[in-house]
């Protein structure tokens, strides 16, 4: 009874509060999303909004089984976790069931389970226990590779079952890698690699390895702390440009200015390498290492766009990209929420007065695209109001996380707060048209069982671990 009461006064309940007004306030717009005249009840249990009450009575129930278990449990078995995790994602690509093209689905009568939901937090969990070990240091390379591989390991079954949005979660824990002290490099090499990914599908090839030149002169000139020197370069690649060009146009070569180009770009390196041993300039190297990494980016993401990308998730990036304008086919979805958020105005139409909500021109109103019923109904004072909430959210798991006396328990807070983070900004973005359309619900708001159960699990195992901060959890 002692240890019950300690975990209730422990607990806290700021977050539990907020936890409850986001779920309530999901319930109420998933039920303004699909209203109907024939159906006015909010309780019918054969409507989605019905179906939604029972998802969060389960919910909470769940959540108050969590906070009866020993938050020593959590760390003892996050291992034994991940692994039934990963075989239920084995599982599913064989036994599943195929909804919208993927096989992501255990059907038990009337009840659908999403394996890849569960996922997030198992693999938060293994990635908790792995980094809160005595010996281990996460700048040593079997560290790396170590928290590589539980990362890839999930996200590739569930790529393997065409649920990629789900899988691209997963690369949020770098987040948590780096608040655990992970170098500030590899942010930067990751930020470069998704620039690169948008760049090489906007420029040619032209373009771009002129743009990857530029770029490579002028970090050069910053390292060295030398304008002369960046412009030396650019001289030596323009005028090597020019001859070689000279010398296709007087014997008649015939090559094309991206194969004149790849010409200057190895003779500029052969140079530029030899200066450096010449001279001892360590910078080249770095210059170097930055140049074969993005020009190797950029040659992958052809194979990657056209090889593992599906149809529809390629028209979708096209579309945000601007290289494409569909808005009767795979823009119709985002171009019906912008105009269902941008009919709400200021304050809103007023709740069950969505006219595009009521009317159905928004597809999936009440699972991905369920902010455009809150942006059309309630307007901008109300999407704000929203956003702010999930923003007090993050704050607060920030806080909690940052107050554990357990590295374990920290590391999982983290991992809480990134993985809310991500789901929350990009569903947001999907649709306002800032983001491709990848399919990953608004955490508590958005229909249906597996994610609510899963955010649910994913927040009050680390509320849980916050009310045993005092015990030694590593």
């Amino acid at each position: 009874m002692k240890a019950r009461n300690n975990i209730l006064l422990n607990l806290d309940w700021i977050t539990v509060f907020l936890y409850l007004v986001l779920v309530m306030l999901g319930w109420v717009n998933i039920y303004a999303a699909v209203y109907s005249d024939e159906h006015q009840s909010i309780m019918d249990i054969g409507q989605r909004y019905g179906k939604q009450l029972i998802w969060i009575i389960a919910g909470i129930i769940l959540a108050i089984m969590v906070l009866t278990i020993d938050s020593k449990f959590f760390a003892a078995f996050a291992t034994h976790i991940y692994i039934f995790t990963i075989l239920l994602l084995v599982a599913v690509l064989i036994f599943g069931k195929e909804v919208n093209g993927a096989r992501a689905w255990f059907e038990f009568g009337s009840v659908a389970l999403q394996p890849a939901e569960l996922g997030k937090f198992a693999t938060n969990l293994a990635i908790a226990k792995c980094i809160s070990q005595f010996d281990f240091k996460i700048q040593k390379l079997r560290s790396y590779l170590t928290l590589s591989a539980i990362i890839a390991l999930p996200a590739i079954l569930i790529i393997m079952q065409n649920d990629t949005g789900s899988a691209l979660v997963f690369a949020v824990f770098i987040l948590v890698f780096f608040r655990e002290g992970l170098s500030g490099m590899v942010l930067f090499w990751g930020f470069a690699a998704a620039a690169l990914f948008v760049l090489s599908l906007l420029l040619d090839e032209f373009k771009l390895l002129i743009f990857l030149l530029s770029i490579s002169v002028a970090t050069y000139g910053v390292l060295r702390l030398s304008i002369k020197e960046a412009l030396i370069g650019l001289f030596a690649i323009v005028g090597t440009f020019g001859l070689i060009w000279l010398i296709d146009v007087l014997f008649g070569l015939g090559g094309s200015p991206f194969q004149l180009l790849l010409i200057t770009t190895a003779i500029i390196a052969v140079l530029f390498i030899a200066f450096g041993i010449f001279y001892h300039v360590k910078q080249v190297w770095r210059i170097v290492l930055f140049f074969i990494f993005a020009v190797s980016i950029s040659m992958s993401v052809n194979y990657f766009y056209k090889n593992v990308l599906i149809i529809h998730q390629r028209n979708r990036i096209d579309e945000v990209l601007g290289i494409k304008t569909d808005k009767l086919g795979a823009g119709y979805n985002v171009n019906q929420s912008k105009i269902a958020i941008g009919s709400g105005g200021i304050t809103g139409k007023g709740f069950l007065n969505g006219t595009q909500t009521k009317y159905n021109f928004v597809p999936e109103q009440s699972t991905d695209f369920i902010f455009c019923t809150v942006g059309e109904e309630w307007g901008f004072l109300g999407s704000t109001f929203v956003v702010g909430l999930f923003l007090i959210l993050l704050i607060r798991l920030i806080t909690i996380a940052e107050r554990q006396r357990s590295q374990f328990s920290r590391v999982y807070g983290y991992g809480v707060a990134c993985i809310l983070f991500f789901h929350i900004a990009i569903n947001i973005s999907m649709t306002i048209g800032l983001a491709p359309v990848i399919g990953i619900p608004l955490p508590f708001f958005s229909y249906g069982g597996s994610s609510l159960w899963a955010f649910t699990i994913l927040l009050f195992i680390f509320l849980r671990l916050d009310a045993s901060r005092t015990e030694n959890l590593r």
